[in-house]
């Protein structure tokens, strides 16, 4: 496939299609969010494979790291189309094909660009869960290679946030929910553009089924026809912690408030309760704050960090050692902005509690003084 570049002149483009596809997520973390991918089919040639943005290498050194740094590559890759879709069709997800309506030199033109971008010099790229993944990279290809402009029909009334539409689809893993949401900044609560949605391959497909192609004031759908070629199957979902982080939240503060009631009626502080609480919430601030440093461009900004403080690491030593601190008074001013950062930033469910825990804990060493 990759010497069509090559013998373009050969090729009778009339037994050519090319096609956006669209696989529906299934309950591995990584395709929570389903998967886009452009086909190139030539009946004529008895070719028929799939240009897939989305290859990765869970094994590259220090993969972890590099996607929490946002420095994640990926790779196109190129595979048969019947393999492909088994593999969907193994895992239960639906595969939706647009056969999209476009003259012989755009096939032409989209081909060769594949052509060359899945040469070993070309082919890796570097990953952006938002704005440069395996849902836009298609888009782009096919709108650039068109002698003419797509147009997208407006989506009235749906302005969704990032935070919003990722939810959505972990919407029954509350933990990766969790995740997403504790390391998401300020910046992915802001109203998104119809081109910004694209990067869920739903919304592109369902953007490209209501598209025109304009090519000198003369409009023609950019989809020829839709083909379900794998359809939907039963999906087993994986367990999760079977307590959600509302529930650990409220067993925390309970615990919180237990330890209270000792320590006014036992007259004492337990101060091994503080080291511990310093240290869940120093260390995932800490997180937090790696996370400024990350290419990932709605992380930079976290209210947050302002309950999951890496500053308290530095005080767990003389607050073990029960010596007067102002930590507490810290801990209570961040807390409060927290509560009124509310009013801009969705929080990650059940961190609401945590910073009641800590405005008890203030309270407590309070009233030592």
């Amino acid at each position: 496939m990759t010497s069509w570049g090559q013998t373009e002149d050969t090729i009778v483009m009339d037994s050519v299609e090319v096609s956006l596809i669209t696989c529906s997520p299934h309950e591995e973390v990584y395709s929570l969010y389903g998967h886009s991918a452009i086909r190139i089919k030539d009946t004529h040639r008895k070719i028929d494979g799939i240009f897939n943005y989305g290859e990765f290498n869970f094994n590259t050194p220090h993969f972890a790291l590099r996607f929490i740094f946002g420095k994640t590559d990926y790779m196109l890759g190129l595979a048969p189309t019947k393999p492909f879709l088994l593999y969907y069709q193994q895992w239960g997800s639906q595969v939706i094909e647009q056969v999209l309506n476009l003259t012989a030199e755009e096939k032409k033109n989209i081909i060769n660009a594949l052509a060359l971008n899945y040469k070993p010099e070309n082919r890796t790229y570097r990953y952006n869960f938002f704005y440069d993944n395996c849902s836009t990279r298609p888009r782009d290809i096919i709108e650039k290679n068109l002698h003419g402009t797509v147009v997208y029909e407006p989506r009235t009334g749906y302005e969704p946030s990032y935070r919003e539409m990722i939810n959505e689809k972990t919407r029954r893993h509350p933990w990766a929910t969790f995740v997403n949401n504790i390391l998401l900044g300020i910046n992915a609560d802001r109203k998104t553009t119809q081109r910004e949605q694209h990067f869920l391959p739903e919304n592109l497909r369902y953007d490209f089924s209501r598209a025109k192609i304009d090519r000198d004031s003369v409009k023609v759908p950019l989809v020829k026809e839709s083909r379900q070629l794998v359809k939907p199957g039963v999906q087993v979902i994986e367990e999760d912690f079977p307590l959600t982080p509302t529930q650990c939240g409220i067993l925390l503060l309970v615990l919180s408030l237990i330890v209270l009631a000792y320590e006014l009626i036992k007259k004492k502080t337990l101060r091994l309760f503080d080291v511990l609480l310093m240290l869940f919430t120093g260390l995932t601030g800490l997180v937090l704050f790696i996370m400024i440093f990350s290419e990932h461009p709605t992380t930079s900004i976290n209210l947050q960090i302002l309950v999951m403080n890496p500053i308290a690491l530095f005080f767990i030593w003389p607050v073990w050692k029960g010596r007067k601190t102002i930590w507490f008074h810290i801990s209570f001013i961040l807390t409060i902005a927290f509560l009124i950062g509310g009013f801009w930033q969705d929080y990650a469910e059940g961190m609401e509690f945590v910073a009641l825990c800590l405005l008890l804990r203030f309270l407590r060493h309070y009233n030592d003084k």
